[in-house]
């Protein structure tokens, strides 16, 4: 007897966390929750995710360009240091 009443003692402290866990991680309306919901959420992820390549794709290509536009100023700037004449 003692040993069944362990076990329900052990059972009920398992639902009982199982349950407070569910609230805190799902709120109160834990069962209302629909397919509709779940697929939206998995929408705005991927949606998020978007926006982030997004920005890392034009990010690098911002930076590509005004590497591009150093290097083109540098090269310039010898050109006119090359047919300056000499001070000497």
């Amino acid at each position: 007897m003692a040993r069944d009443y362990d076990s329900q003692l052990l059972e009920s402290v398992g639902v009982r966390r199982r349950r407070m866990r569910d609230a805190l991680l799902f709120g109160s309306q834990r069962a209302r929750r629909t397919a509709d919901e779940r697929l939206g959420k998995a929408f705005a992820g991927v949606a998020v995710a978007a926006v982030l390549c997004a920005g890392c794709v034009g990010w690098s290509f911002l930076q590509h360009t005004l590497d591009k536009q150093q290097a083109e100023q540098e090269k310039q700037q010898r050109r006119t240091q090359q047919y300056e004449p000499s001070a000497n």
